[in-house]
């Protein structure tokens, strides 16, 4: 039997010792939250309550409820099983089943429950499916599938692996697990199976508007929106491992300038500091930061600042920070979570993390970067190894300010981000742009973009970036890029590894954001506080710079293009880096195709992946024509084509009747 109460926009039951919330959430969707006993518990989830009431009309009896809001529906029956009465959810448009649960057992458990794991808890919520269901988005992963059915996927933040519980599915749906627990998602042939550690509670968030745009802008809508990108912000930006000083920097900078060639940003990286968490230069490296940026403003170029969010032990903030609670604590043993060569240090030696999640901690952190970078005039901050990056990665044994490590841990890059966004309005900066390493729901309002962390110089790793990109597009981070070349290693003198830095470049070209770097070979015996080789577009020969000017002169020309896709990130939710299924839905295909992506609605992108290759095989998506630019060829949809790709140029093909041009 069940217990019902219904409201204007929802109902609440009681069965057992479990007590169910459903209500309308936003257009087109509705929250599903489930406990034992009472909801009345800590929400640290990603969605927003600013969202317009919407009415419901519920019907209910002892074993059903229905429950109907515009073209969309929600039926729960109490089914009897094997003897073992447990309830069932159905969710519906236009009154055929979209998603319904499925029990994890004939018997016990059901599809929903919360279960004892040692001294904690954990929960599991399944859902019905289908072999040849498609699953997309889930953040960012370097397996290289656009589609993840059929894997099982960690709910865990590390290096390179972002993740963001929101699932896009090609039977019409959208879900956001918005439980930040360390956990896991498993698609199985006939289910999917949500799975969170040391948590009591599910909660999760379903759209079923009828198309993956409307969707997206759903979503958006549910966890706010990505801010305006700043016009700056789209040009190109130089980095690499690490600058030693202000000078060489300088040096650097003048060259782009001399060269004529546009430089938006350029990066100090870590170890800048004179020792981990004290947030400031070191003087013996830059000795007057501010007339440096006053010299980089006046080649209209920006200096983006490294921030990472460990604290050593031979910082000036330590003591402070450590006596406050400022820190991380843990469950058991001293709080230091990381060990890093620092300054100072002739070996690695333990670091501790702040703890983002801590308001007093973030406001500590903002005030230290404010007097000691933001007066200066920088602007654009590095967020780097903000999962937090764990050594040993056990999250299990930390104990944050919001709760239980395991609870509450993949929203520290989240937490993070806000201290700085939040830190910028109040000191009355218009725009914030951060460059995060991980993410979480939601994050992308706080001005975040992200970058696929620290992966290998591979044509492999090249290969998982394109559908990387688009993944994390769909879970909502509209600002992302990866390390051109990737990350560790690769040698500027070597010309195998020159081409595989010129197709990269020509890709980076066409991600929402522009950026090069990467520790280059010689990687010095001193470890990480060497600057690494040298990594800027005229350390890779003759050919490969002329590619690379090239390229960024095209990007210069296709800025006001990408601009008005990041203001349509800003205003609908919808990310500039597009699979092919969220304009052309009605092509089967275009589902299926990964090696490819939209730059908005009217570049199509074949990124070349492959050593010695000089064609593409392109599929043009069915409904509209494609024009090759070079030759000026235009082909109809819903066929695959073959183009040449000679060294110097990236396959891009521009919508027939679309006003973009390069």
């Amino acid at each position: 039997m069940l217990d019902v109460q219904a409201f204007a926009t929802g109902f609440e039951a009681r069965h057992e010792h479990y007590v169910m919330r459903v209500e309308t959430w936003g257009a087109d969707a509705v929250r599903v939250r489930m406990a034992r006993h009472s909801l009345d518990k800590p929400d640290h989830g990603a969605l927003i309550e600013q969202l317009p009431s919407i009415s419901a009309n519920i019907e209910t009896s002892d074993t059903r409820i229905r429950m109907r809001t515009g073209r969309i529906g929600v039926d729960l029956h109490l089914d009897a099983g094997a003897g073992n009465p447990r309830t069932m959810l159905s969710f519906l448009r236009d009154e055929q089943v979209v998603l319904a649960e499925a029990p994890e057992h004939f018997w016990w458990p059901g599809a929903h429950g919360i279960y004892p794991m040692g001294s904690s808890t954990e929960v599991h919520q399944v859902f019905a499916s289908t072999p040849d269901e498609r699953l997309f988005g889930l953040g960012q992963h370097s397996h290289g599938h656009l589609n993840h059915k059929g894997l099982v996927l960690d709910l865990i933040q590390r290096n390179g692996e972002v993740s963001i519980p929101f699932v896009l599915s090609d039977r019409g749906y959208g879900l956001l697990w918005n439980n930040p627990a360390v956990g896991r998602v498993e698609f199985s042939t006939d289910s999917t199976r949500w799975v969170g550690y040391g948590t009591d509670i599910i909660d999760y968030w379903l759209c079923l508007a009828p198309t993956p745009r409307e969707i997206l802008m759903r979503y958006a809508d549910a966890v706010g929106h990505a801010p305006v990108l700043p016009r700056w912000a789209t040009g190109f930006w130089q980095s690499r491992l690490r600058y030693m000083s202000q000078e060489e920097l300088l040096a650097v900078a003048r060259r782009y300038h001399e060269l004529g060639l546009p430089l938006s940003v350029i990066v100090t990286d870590f170890i800048h500091w004179p020792a981990m968490g004290d947030f400031r230069f070191d003087p013996n490296e830059y000795p007057d930061p501010a007339a440096m940026l006053a010299e980089l403003e006046q080649m209209g170029t920006r200096l983006m600042v490294s921030v990472w969010p460990t604290v050593s032990p031979l910082s000036e903030n330590y003591d402070e920070m450590q006596q406050r609670g400022y820190l991380v604590a843990t469950h058991n043993g001293v709080e230091f979570h990381q060990k890093f060569k620092d300054k100072g240090m002739s070996t690695a030696m333990p670091v501790a993390f702040y703890d983002a999640t801590n308001p007093q901690a973030r406001a500590y952190v903002w005030q230290k970067i404010k007097e000691n970078y933001h007066d200066l005039g920088v602007r654009v901050f590095w967020l780097d190894a903000c999962e937090p990056e764990l050594n040993p990665g056990h999250p299990a044994n930390l104990s944050y300010f919001a709760g239980s490590g395991l609870a509450v841990n993949n929203t520290y890059p989240r937490d993070n981000a806000k201290g700085f966004f939040e830190g910028m309005a109040q000191a009355g900066t218009p725009e914030t742009v951060l460059l995060c390493r991980s993410a979480w729901a939601g994050q992308a309002r706080y001005g975040a973009a992200v970058w696929s962390g620290d992966i290998a110089p591979t044509w492999e790793a090249l290969r998982t970036q394109v559908s990387a990109g688009q993944s994390i597009a769909i879970s909502g981070i509209p600002w992302w890029t990866s390390d051109i070349g990737g990350f560790h290693g690769g040698d500027p003198t070597d010309v195998a590894y020159q081409e595989l830095f010129i197709r990269w470049f020509q890709f980076g070209t066409f991600c929402p954001l522009f950026r090069l770097h990467g520790h280059r070979e010689p990687r010095e015996a001193e470890g990480s506080v060497s600057p690494g080789g040298p990594n800027e577009i005229w350390s890779y020969g003759d050919r490969a710079f002329e590619i690379a000017a090239a390229h960024i002169r095209l990007r210069e020309k296709l800025r006001p293009y990408i601009d008005a896709l990041m203001d349509e990130a800003a205003t609908d939710g919808i990310p500039p880096m597009r699979p092919l299924f969220l304009h052309y839905p009605d092509d089967p295909i275009a589902w299926t195709v990964e090696n490819q992506y939209l730059l908005g609605a009217d570049l199509l992108v074949c990124p070349i992946t492959e050593a010695g290759a000089r064609q593409a095989s392109i599929y043009l998506p069915n409904g509209s024509q494609w024009r090759d630019p070079v030759t000026g060829h235009t082909w109809e949809g819903g066929q695959r084509i073959t183009i040449d790709a000679p060294l110097e140029r990236i396959p891009v093909l521009i919508r027939d009747g679309a006003t973009v041009s390069f």
